[in-house]
C-alpha cells in the first residue's frame, strides 16, 4: 500500500492537526500497560506503569522515542497488528474486553506518519524474543528479531522526523502536548526529566480545598471564575465530572465547547452537543469510560448512549436549579438575571422549570415588574401582548383604564404564559391586541355623539387616504389627545399595500385579492374627547383647519406609540405643521 495516500487522507480528512501523534503514542502505551495488568496472574509482582518520552535533544540522534512498560508483542502479533491498516490489538485477540482500552480503530500508529518518514517499533512480550518492526511512509516495512536490544517487557517506538515536521518533536512542544493529552492518565508520563501527569481527576479529589481546586481548574481550562459548580455523574456511561456555570450571559446561538476525557485521555477541548441546547449557560469537564469516540478521537460518536447521557446531564442541571430555588432564592435570582434565556428555553418544554420561572422570574407589566405568580395573585386574569411595540402602544393607557397587561414580547415569554393553564388548571390568560383596548374606552353620550358626527366625518375624510379609521371615545389619561392602534391583521394589510406599490402588475393583482379580504382590518386613530384640545377641535367649523388639526394629532399619536413612520406619514407631519403654523400667523393677503 502507498501510505502517502493514506497519510494525506488522515491529515486532511481525519485528524485536525499533526499534534495528535503524541496522543496516539500515549494511547497505545497506556493500552499496553492496561493489557499487561489485565493479564497478570495473582501473586505476580505489581505491573510497572510508566511511559517515558525522549525528545531529540535527549536521544541525541534527532529521533523521538516513546517507551512503555506494557505487554509487548510477539513476532506473530507484530505481523498481525502492525502490518495491517484497521487491525487493532485491542479488539478481542488477547481475550480482553474492548471497553478497557483507549484505542479501537487500528490506525493510531499511522498518525505518526504525519510527522515522521520512518517508524521503528522495538517490542518484547513475556517469554518472547525482542522484535524490531520498521515501517516507511511509502508502504514498505520489515520485521526481524532484534537480539537483546530490549531486555525488559514492553515497547519502544522511535520516530525519524520528516524534514518539514521537526517543530512537532522539539522538547517544548512535546511537553505541552503530553501535558494536554495525558495529565490525567492513571500512569506516570515523563518527557525527558519532566513529569507531566498530575494528581488525577480534579473532581474526584477530596479535602477542604476541593472547591478551590475546581475553581482554579475552571480558570485554567475555560478562563473564567464559575458562578457555581454542579456535580455530574452518569453511571451507565461511566461518566463523572463537573459543570461550571458561566458568570456572564452567554450567546444562545453560539456552540458551547466542553472538555471531554475518555478513560482519562483528553478527547476534545471543545466538544459540542454534550449538553442539551438550552444549557448554554454551562461548560463541563468530564471523564467517561463507555462513550464511543469517532475514528479521529476528536469528538463523541452520536449514538443512543450519548443521547441518553445528554438527557441525564440536562436533568442534573435542572435539579441544581430546583435545589437553588429551595435553598437559596437570592442566589437563584442572581442566576436568572444572568441566564434567564436558558431557563426559559427549558421551561417551554418542562413543567417543573415553568413553575420555577412563574415563581421567580419578574416580567415587565404596566403596573411594574413582577413575577407571573404575583401578577396572578393580584389580578387573576393574565392579559398579555405578544410584541414589545404593542405593549408600548397600550401599556400606559391600559393601566389608566385599570387594565393590567404583561409584556410578553420578549423571547419565550408568550409561550410560557400560554403553557400556564397546563400546569395550573385554574389559570386564566387572555391575549390582548391594541384594537381590543377600544372596548375598554367610554362611548360618548348619545346626544353628544350625534352632535359630533359632522366632525368625525370631516376627520375621516382627512384620514381616508392613509387607510386609517377615526374613532371618537373618552378615556384616561385626559392629557393624551389621541392614540393610534393597529392589530396584526391591520399591519399585515398595510404591508400588502406597501408591497403592491413595488411589484409588477401580475403580483399586484394577487396582492389586491388578498387585500380585499382585509378591508375591515384598518388601523384606528382614537381621539380622546376628555382632552380639552380635542373638544375644541371637534367644535371647529373650518373644515381645512379640522383637517390640519387631525393630521397633526395623527402624527403625534404615531410618535408617542413608537410606530415606524412611512414616507407618507413624514410628509403629512411636515405639511400639517406648516399648515397650522400658516393658520396661526397673521398675514397680508
Amino acid at each position: 500500500m502507498d501510505l502517502r495516500g493514506v497519510v494525506d487522507l488522515l491529515s486532511h480528512h481525519l485528524y485536525a492537526s499533526p499534534r495528535v501523534y503524541v496522543r496516539e503514542l500515549l494511547q497505545n502505551a497506556v493500552d499496553a500497560i492496561t493489557a499487561r495488568r489485565v493479564s497478570a496472574v495473582a501473586g505476580d509482582p505489581p505491573v510497572p506503569a510508566r511511559v517515558r518520552i525522549e525528545p531529540p535533544d535527549v536521544t541525541g540522534d534527532g529521533t523521538l522515542r516513546v517507551s512503555d512498560t506494557g505487554i509487548g508483542l510477539t513476532e506473530e502479533q507484530v505481523h498481525q497488528f502492525l502490518a495491517t491498516i484497521g487491525r487493532s490489538s485491542k479488539r478481542d485477540d488477547f481475550g480482553f474486553a474492548r471497553h478497557d482500552f483507549l484505542g479501537q480503530f487500528g490506525i493510531g500508529l499511522l498518525s505518526c506518519f504525519l510527522v515522521a518518514d520512518e517508524i521503528r517499533v522495538l517490542t518484547r512480550a513475556e517469554n518472547s524474543p525482542t522484535v524490531l518492526w520498521r515501517g516507511f511512509a511509502d508502504g514498505r516495512y520489515s520485521v526481524a528479531l532484534a537480539g537483546e536490544d530490549r531486555l525488559q517487557v514492553g515497547t519502544t517506538v522511535t520516530l525519524v522526523p520528516r524534514r518539514d515536521a521537526d517543530q512537532w518533536l522539539v522538547r517544548r512542544t512535546v511537553v505541552e502536548l503530553a501535558t494536554l493529552y495525558g495529565s490525567l492518565l492513571p500512569v506516570a508520563v515523563e518527557v525527558g526529566d519532566v513529569e507531566v501527569t498530575g494528581d488525577g481527576l480534579p473532581w474526584r479529589l477530596g479535602g477542604d480545598e476541593r472547591r478551590q481546586r475546581l475553581v482554579a481548574h475552571c480558570q485554567d481550562v475555560f478562563g473564567f471564575t464559575p458562578f457555581d459548580i454542579v456535580e455530574l455523574a452518569v453511571p451507565e456511561a461511566g461518566l463523572t465530572g463537573v459543570a461550571f456555570v458561566l458568570p456572564t450571559p452567554a450567546n444562545p446561538a453560539a456552540r458551547a465547547g466542553h472538555r471531554v476525557y475518555l478513560k482519562r485521555m483528553l478527547l476534545a477541548e471543545g466538544a459540542e452537543g454534550v449538553l442539551p441546547e438550552w444549557a448554554f449557560f454551562a461548560r463541563c469537564v468530564f471523564d467517561a469510560g463507555e462513550l464511543r469516540p469517532t475514528a479521529s478521537r476528536e469528538a463523541l460518536y452520536e449514538d443512543q448512549l450519548l443521547e441518553s447521557t445528554r438527557e441525564a446531564l440536562g436533568d442534573q442541571l435542572r435539579g441544581w436549579l430546583v435545589r437553588l430555588a429551595t435553598r437559596d432564592p437570592r442566589r437563584l435570582t442572581e442566576f436568572l438575571e444572568i441566564h434567564h434565556l436558558g431557563v426559559k428555553a427549558l421551561a417551554v418544554h418542562d413543567d417543573e422549570m415553568l413553575r420555577l420561572v412563574e415563581r421567580w422570574w419578574p416580567m415587565e407589566t404596566n403596573t411594574g415588574r413582577m413575577t407571573l405568580a404575583d401578577f396572578r395573585a393580584q389580578h387573576g386574569l393574565v392579559r398579555y401582548t405578544v410584541q414589545v411595540d404593542e405593549f408600548r402602544q397600550i401599556g400606559a393607557v391600559a393601566a389608566a383604564q385599570g387594565m393590567p397587561v404583561v409584556n410578553a414580547g420578549y423571547v419565550y415569554d408568550a409561550q410560557l404564559i400560554e403553557r400556564l393553564p397546563l400546569i395550573e388548571p385554574g389559570a386564566l390568560i387572555e391575549r390582548v391586541e391594541p384594537s381590543d383596548l377600544t372596548t375598554h374606552f367610554d362611548a360618548l353620550e348619545p346626544g353628544l355623539e350625534l352632535a359630533r358626527r359632522p366632525f368625525v366625518a370631516r376627520a375621516q375624510r382627512a384620514m381616508d387616504r392613509l387607510g386609517c379609521e377615526v374613532v371618537l371615545r373618552s378615556f384616561d389619561p385626559a392629557g393624551m389627545p389621541a392614540m393610534y392602534l393597529v392589530n396584526r391583521s391591520a399591519a399585515f394589510a398595510a404591508e400588502l399595500r406597501a408591497t403592491r406599490e413595488r411589484v409588477d402588475e401580475v403580483w399586484a393583482d394577487v396582492l389586491d385579492a388578498l387585500a380585499r379580504t382585509d378591508e375591515e382590518d384598518r388601523p384606528q386613530l382614537v381621539l380622546n374627547h376628555r382632552n380639552p384640545l380635542v373638544r375644541r377641535v371637534s367644535e371647529l367649523a373650518d373644515e381645512d383647519l379640522v383637517r390640519l388639526a387631525v393630521e397633526g394629532l395623527y402624527g403625534q399619536a404615531l410618535l408617542l406609540g413608537h410606530h415606524p413612520l412611512r414616507p407618507a406619514d413624514a410628509a403629512l407631519l411636515n405639511s400639517s405643521f406648516l399648515g397650522l403654523l400658516n393658520k396661526a400667523v397673521a398675514h397680508e393677503d
